[in-house]
């Protein structure tokens, strides 16, 4: 009876909080960095309505030029299988990108815009402007 009890659970449930909790402090630190460098947060974890659209861990907007920059955060514990960097596929580009698009659209102008990635990996945050664009 204790292997169907095991069974029964959610599959990688305590896995699945941990990642969370990984990554919430990943963004809590790329959020500190950016503030630091003189940004300002806008939103964070702007989502899309519905299935299939994207999301956006972090708006920030430059207060010398007024620059919204839209900033994925990625945490990797290793370097290994291409790092926090190597996990930012092309598909995942044109999620955040379309989230972007949607975000504008609720402005009455069109703002300077970019986007930015932040690497948390292994202790140290790299912050990369400018990481893609919406082409």
């Amino acid at each position: 009876m204790g292997f169907l009890q095991n069974n029964n659970r959610t599959a990688g449930s305590a896995t699945t909080t941990t990642t969370k909790q990984r990554g919430d402090a990943a963004e809590d630190a790329a959020l500190a960095h950016l503030q630091d460098a003189g940004l300002v947060l806008v939103a964070r974890n702007y989502r899309t309505p519905g299935r299939g659209g994207g999301e956006i861990d972090l708006i920030m907007r430059d207060p010398r030029d007024g620059t919204l920059a839209f900033v994925e955060v990625r945490q990797r514990a290793s370097g290994t299988h291409g790092g926090a960097g190597g996990s930012i596929t092309h598909v995942k580009q044109r999620r955040i990108v379309f989230a972007a698009r949607h975000y504008l659209g609720r402005l009455r102008s069109l703002p300077p815009c970019r986007f930015d990635v932040v690497l948390v990996e292994a202790g140290t945050i790299e912050w990369l402007q400018g990481a893609f664009d919406a082409g």
